[in-house]
């Protein structure tokens, strides 16, 4: 299948070398953001100097602050993400169709699947497996009327015990369901039977398991890209004087697969060619050797900042859904700077080996700690020891939305207040 707004492309797993040739801009991205005011304010242009070297950085509102403004298929909470607008900025700036346009840190996945929604070839890493199950299916999405008959042939019948700190989050009947899935999904996968119907309605399944409305599987509880651990959710119910209410399981995964491919229209064009060619990769991202020497054009990222975000907590039962075990996922949780820049110098040394000559990386970070570490600083001394020059920093200043708001976070007061994005490019 393919997209409305705009064209896409599916996934498989082989990566062939593109042309090593460099595209070339019709104007620099740095000469655009002098200039930029799509948003009604101008660019305000500065010099930042770290270790000799002087760069030039652009603080504006580069992208909307709107929500939901992307294509229907980005609708997965997973935390920490960035907008769609995010990488779609350098996808159309600074690649082509047909590019390999590559994530090593991938997460929900929002690059790959904007590069393939814009024709270009999808490659994602992560070191959770959790990643590629929520990427893959949004990239070769199945027929809504398959996911019908799959989910209405469903036997959603568990007769084993239910363990009672999932009963803080669930109904027995809603949980007897959730333990048949889990055994469906995990029997077919064991046995090489999971079909792309399977695999979407486990990456709806997951999506779906804990919130905060009636179109989650569970009782009121964190937004939907963290999970609290069962004494966190006894706090809240107490608080709150609820009970985990029935869920009808059928419903919420047919309203939600309608949702999210409700900009989906058949696939036309070259755009299977490129389905053909894409790769997504679980482990390290200082180890992509399912990607060629030279063969990427973009990459557009965001590491782990930090210790900040606790990424195993968040995920545990998404995990546990998938037959993962959380604590056996090495994520990068460093403590100090020096610790996360040795960690990023790995991953640069390999991005520097995949992205060919006049390919860029779009970097993106934030400032930490109540804005006292801000990682642009870090990152561009790292990537200019393994031979990337630095183009330029964005920084993207804009208001929170209604994520952060609902943790109490005033804009700019508290959290990560701004994107901060390095640019660079491969000589």
């Amino acid at each position: 299948m393919s997209v409305a707004r705009p064209p896409r492309a599916g996934c498989d797993s082989v990566v062939t070398e593109t042309s090593s040739e460099p595209k070339q801009q019709p104007q620099s991205l740095a000469d655009e953001l002098r200039t930029f005011e799509v948003f009604g304010t101008k660019s305000r242009c500065e010099q930042l100097e770290i270790e000799g070297q002087r760069v030039e950085t652009f603080t504006n509102e580069f992208w909307t602050s709107a929500q939901r403004e992307g294509h229907s298929l980005h609708e997965v909470s997973y935390r920490a993400c960035f907008k769609p607008s995010l990488p779609a900025f350098f996808i159309e700036r600074l690649s082509q169709p047909g590019d390999l346009v590559l994530d090593p840190f991938m997460g929900r996945g929002t690059t790959a699947l904007e590069a393939s929604l814009r024709a270009r070839v999808p490659c994602g890493n992560d070191v959770n497996p959790l990643s590629s199950m929520l990427v893959r299916p949004r990239l070769q999405p199945p027929e809504l009327p398959a996911i019908y008959e799959r989910i209405d042939a469903l036997d959603l019948w568990w007769s084993g015990p239910l363990d009672k700190d999932l009963l803080e989050f669930f109904h027995p009947e809603t949980l007897r369901a959730l333990y048949a899935m889990r055994a469906y999904f995990l029997r077919r996968d064991d046995a090489g039977e999971l079909d792309a119907v399977d695999d979407w309605l486990r990456m709806v399944c997951v999506n779906r398991l804990t919130g905060h409305s009636s179109g989650f599987f569970s009782v009121y509880t964190l937004p939907p890209n963290q999970a609290t651990s069962p004494d966190g959710q006894r706090k809240i119910n107490e608080k709150r004087a609820q009970v985990p209410p029935e869920r009808d399981v059928w419903a919420i995964l047919k309203k939600k697969s309608q949702a999210l491919l409700q900009d989906v229209r058949p696939l036309m064009g070259n755009q299977q060619q490129h389905a053909k060619r894409a790769v997504l990769m679980t482990g390290t991202a200082a180890s992509m050797p399912e990607l060629k020497d030279r063969s990427v054009q973009l990459v557009v990222t965001s590491p782990p900042f930090l210790d900040v975000v606790q990424y195993a907590s968040d995920n545990w039962l998404r995990c546990w859904f998938c037959g993962i075990e959380a604590k056996d996922v090495p994520i990068t949780m460093a403590r100090s700077v020096k610790l996360w820049q040795q960690a990023m110098r790995e991953a640069f040394v390999e991005l520097h080996r995949v992205v060919r000559p006049g390919g860029y990386v779009a970097f993106e970070v934030g400032e930490v700690r109540k804005g006292k570490v801000r990682l642009e600083e870090a990152v561009l001394p790292v990537a200019a020891q393994v031979g990337f020059v630095p183009e330029l920093v964005m920084i993207n200043a804009q208001n929170f939305t209604k994520t952060a708001n609902c943790w109490g976070v005033d804009n700019n007061k508290g959290g990560t207040n701004t994107n901060r994005i390095v640019v660079m490019r491969r000589p």
